[in-house]
């Protein structure tokens, strides 16, 4: 299955810049739907993207694909 790191990229970007950044603050910096967003950090929903939002998540934490999402045997 396909695992998103949305979580673990907003807490290292939070730490490194030493404040709080919401969901909304990535949906809109990353023009990516706070709605889908959401789906992609809920582990039990499967749910499909696009390679236009991995692209602009991706701008916006400076990271490589394989930082968003993981392959994960089930």
């Amino acid at each position: 299955m396909i695992r998103f790191k949305i979580k673990e990229l907003i807490a290292e970007k939070e730490f490194k810049e030493r404040r709080k950044i919401t969901l909304q603050e990535v949906a809109d910096s990353a023009g990516v739907n706070r709605t889908a967003l959401s789906k992609m950090m809920n582990p039990s929903y499967q749910y499909s993207t696009t390679t236009k939002a991995i692209d602009s998540l991706c701008q916006y934490f400076s990271c490589k694909v394989d930082d968003i999402i993981e392959y994960v045997e089930e």
